[in-house]
């Protein structure tokens, strides 16, 4: 009996591919090599794009005249993906994930190419918004073929993989971009990337279409579908049933594309707000509360915010670790730099050995000896990402070597690569074939979100605290060294007791 029925839901799941003998079969093995390079190298580049475009940004918005509307180069990206997730899980779940993907990606390189072409900032913002579209489409889609084409024995590997094709582009991805922007413009850094998606693209299009592509059939409709090849008497109705049952599962629902406009819409109004802090800001503030909050309510599995067992606790586990790690993370080189005097250079390489860390910590999510355990190590991830958050203040202080950042970091990273993988896995795991877009959507809905609103509300304490007057270094002496310290202090610390109720959280992520 298939895993979804055994639940209840009455479906029949995609049956996994052909399973070679024990000890033979792998991600790399013959049957999925090709997918699984071809996928993991389109993250590879996703990847290099995000940590390159950082470092080409703002000698592209100085060449623009659009030094003012800088931050929305980074927030209409984000907007606008957020809308993306959700359509490619509906797309993924009624018509299956190639269509979504090929979108995806042609969306988001036809982006790289407007914004790396543009002659006015308008213009470039706009490429940033069909980027995040494209990216979107393509991070949802993703997870869905890893849940069709892959056994759930080999889930865990690939999504180590994922978690690795980072390490190498969060180290170089900086320092190439530099060296491309210095040497032959910024607009290289745009425009190559496209031309580097056809390999990978050529090696896993034809595994999706064998493996992943289609629409998940119910039970009822492949029923029904037998009776009419059978030629029984009541043949006819039953087809006709299959058939208006198939029609409306492969339509859209437009109930959650509407949540999507309001969730992407809202969260616009907010960013929009925060980046003009003048008194008739509350307007647009309170616009994009009042549109965001049913549409997040709409579009998470009910439950999220109660952390109910199961799923609801998996997608509200994503968003409390993303969110209180990337959160505290954002201010640690300004730290570096105002208060103990580091050059940004070496502030940034501060938190490079992170990126191996946490592809360690993936790694080891996805030995087979893990599985009874997970949700352990899932505990004692957020407790190592809260404790690292906790260390970081002690910086503040003379005494205390700068090394140690680096250190707590360290670990802080590989707690991550326990926790973030994992959710993925568990994700996929508790979801039925039909169902997989949307919940993936949901998961990176909740990632995406709690960045946003914990970087807000971490940069709204930083400024009330008087953080905004802290100046930044000239030459190796900080000249705001010193001041305002508790600024720093009121940021990391609600992201460490954040990263508590995750720990907590984690007790609740299997169904009794």
């Amino acid at each position: 009996m298939a895993d979804s029925e055994a639940r209840g839901t009455g479906v029949t799941r995609t049956p996994d591919p052909p399973v070679a003998p024990d000890g033979e079969e792998s991600v790399l093995s013959r049957s999925y090599r090709g997918l699984s390079i071809g996928i993991v190298s389109v993250v590879l580049l996703i990847a290099f794009e995000a940590m390159a475009v950082g470092t080409a940004m703002p000698v592209a918005a100085r060449e623009l005249d659009g030094i003012s509307a800088y931050g929305f180069a980074f927030s209409a990206y984000f907007t606008t993906s957020l809308f993306g997730m959700v359509l490619a899980g509906q797309w993924s779940d009624r018509r299956g994930p190639l269509g979504a993907l090929t979108a995806g990606i042609g969306g988001f390189a036809a982006g790289l190419v407007l914004s790396g072409t543009a002659g006015v900032m308008w213009l470039f913002v706009l490429g940033r918004a069909v980027q995040g579209l494209g990216g979107g489409l393509v991070i949802v889609a993703l997870y869905v073929v890893v849940g069709r084409a892959y056994p759930e024995r080999l889930r865990p590997s690939i999504m180590a993989a994922f978690a690795a094709s980072w390490v190498v582009p969060s180290v170089v991805g900086p320092l190439v971009s530099g060296a491309v922007t210095e040497q032959l413009g910024w607009r290289w850094v745009f425009v190559g990337i496209p031309v580097l998606v056809v390999l990978p693209l050529g090696l896993a299009l034809p595994q999706i279409r064998r493996r992943a592509s289609g629409p998940v059939k119910t039970a009822g409709a492949e029923g029904a579908e037998g009776t009419a090849a059978r030629g029984d008497s009541s043949s006819s109705d039953a087809a006709a049933s299959s058939s208006s049952a198939s029609s409306s599962s492969s339509s859209f629902d437009r109930r959650r594309i509407r949540l999507a406009f309001g969730i992407s819409l809202g969260a616009a109004l907010l960013q929009y707000a925060a980046q003009d802090l003048r008194w008739w800001s509350v307007v647009p503030a309170v616009a994009g509360a009042g549109l965001l909050v049913p549409a997040v309510l709409g579009l998470l599995p009910r439950g999220t915010y109660r952390a109910v067992r199961g799923l609801p606790s998996v997608v509200l586990l994503r968003g409390v670790a993303a969110g209180s790690f990337i959160a505290a993370e954002s201010f640690v080189p300004l730290m570096l730099v105002t208060q103990r005097g580091l050059s940004p250079t070496l502030a940034g390489f501060s938190l490079a050995a992170g990126g191996g860390t946490w592809a360690l910590g993936s790694w080891v999510q996805a030995r087979a000896w893990v599985e009874p355990y997970r949700e352990r190590l899932m505990t004692l991830g957020m407790v190592l990402v809260a404790a690292a958050i906790t260390t970081l203040p002690g910086v503040l202080i003379d005494s205390v070597p700068v090394w140690i950042v680096a250190v707590a970091w360290a670990f802080g990273c590989f707690g991550m690569g326990l926790v973030i993988s994992s959710t993925s896995v568990l994700l996929l795991h508790l979801s039925a074939p039909e169902q997989a877009g949307t919940n993936s959507a949901a998961l990176q809905i909740s990632d995406g979100l709690s960045n946003a609103l914990l970087l807000a509300a971490g940069g709204a304490a930083f400024a009330a605290l008087g953080g905004g007057t802290v100046a930044h270094t000239t030459g190796t002496t900080a000249s705001g060294a010193g001041s305002h310290p508790v600024a720093f202090v009121a940021v990391f610390l609600p992201m460490a007791g954040v990263a508590l109720v995750g720990a907590w959280v984690t007790t609740r992520l299997r169904e009794r």
